[in-house]
């Protein structure tokens, strides 16, 4: 509390530990769910065997072929993103007083975008360390090997699709937790069980938020997995639509919503209790 600076500082360093903390945790989770998610175009890695796989069997395959650190493939120092400080900032920037619902979603939703398109060539090759296709060194030498041989223009390949995920994300996410935690009784907001209670707001928005835009995760991991298949949004639609139906658009749903709301509810809570410690209004 006796910390000396300016509170978007403040906020940025909150922001930035706890979404380190929730990115690292979660990761093998991620991982899965892109695994997943790339078995249905037909060129899967053999190691997993047929497309009609669970998590627990890929999970299992990956220990098995990549030992317990081949679960963290993808990671990287600028891999994870502080996005709640960018909320914060915004909300105290914007607004006198703690921002209303709509307020709140509007505002995390277009600073989501943005982090999304500034970010988009590192997720594109975090996505391709995960599907365990790519042999690549280091996230640099990734880079220039994307930019040698596919162009620059593959480094933002899958943009529609990120932005049509994470801006409804992001602001679904923010409304219901902002709802929910508003509905909770004072005596315990303010209590020693606020942080079990904020952690259950989260549970509550992650789930209901990754449901809704799991498609557009789905669409998204395809093209920038297989630039070389799909060069357009459109294809990948048509072709899951017509190869799994519906069902499709939610492969590797429950490892995605498992991760996307522990990782976000943990996020919350860190950062909730972080801003509390250095005197900030979250």
């Amino acid at each position: 509390q006796n910390f000396s600076a300016h509170p978007a500082v403040k906020a940025f360093m909150c922001g930035s530990l706890s979404g380190t903390c929730s990115t690292l945790l979660f990761q093998p989770l991620d991982l899965v769910k892109t695994r997943l998610q790339i078995l249905q175009n037909g060129v899967q890695p053999g190691s997993v065997g047929s497309g009609r796989v669970g998590m627990v069997t890929v999970f299992v395959s990956v220990l098995r072929t990549e030992k317990l650190f081949g679960l963290w493939r993808g990671v990287s120092p600028v891999s994870v993103t502080p996005d709640l400080h960018v909320f914060h900032s915004k909300a105290a920037f914007f607004c006198r007083r703690a921002p209303g619902p709509l307020q709140a979603t509007l505002l995390v939703a277009r600073a989501r975008c943005v982090v999304g398109v500034c970010m988009l060539p590192v997720t594109v090759i975090k996505t391709r360390f995960e599907s365990g296709r790519y042999k690549y060194s280091s996230v640099f030498g990734a880079l220039q090997c994307v930019c040698r041989t596919e162009g620059p223009k593959a480094l933002f390949s899958g943009l529609t699709a990120t932005l049509l995920r994470d801006a409804p994300f992001s602001g679904i996410y923010v409304m219901i937790y902002s709802q929910a935690k508003y509905t909770l009784p004072r005596e315990i907001s303010q209590s020693s069980y606020a942080p079990l209670a904020n952690f259950s707001c989260g549970v509550l928005a992650g789930i209901l938020a990754s449901i809704v835009t799991q498609p557009a995760d789905v669409v998204k991991t395809h093209i920038q997995v297989s630039p070389n298949v799909f060069s357009r949004t459109s294809d990948v639609v048509q072709f899951i639509y017509k190869e799994h139906g519906l069902v499709g658009f939610f492969r590797g749903a429950v490892p995605r919503s498992l991760r996307r709301t522990m990782m976000a509810a943990l996020a919350w809570t860190v950062y909730e209790q972080l801003m509390a410690q250095m005197g900030l209004k979250s």
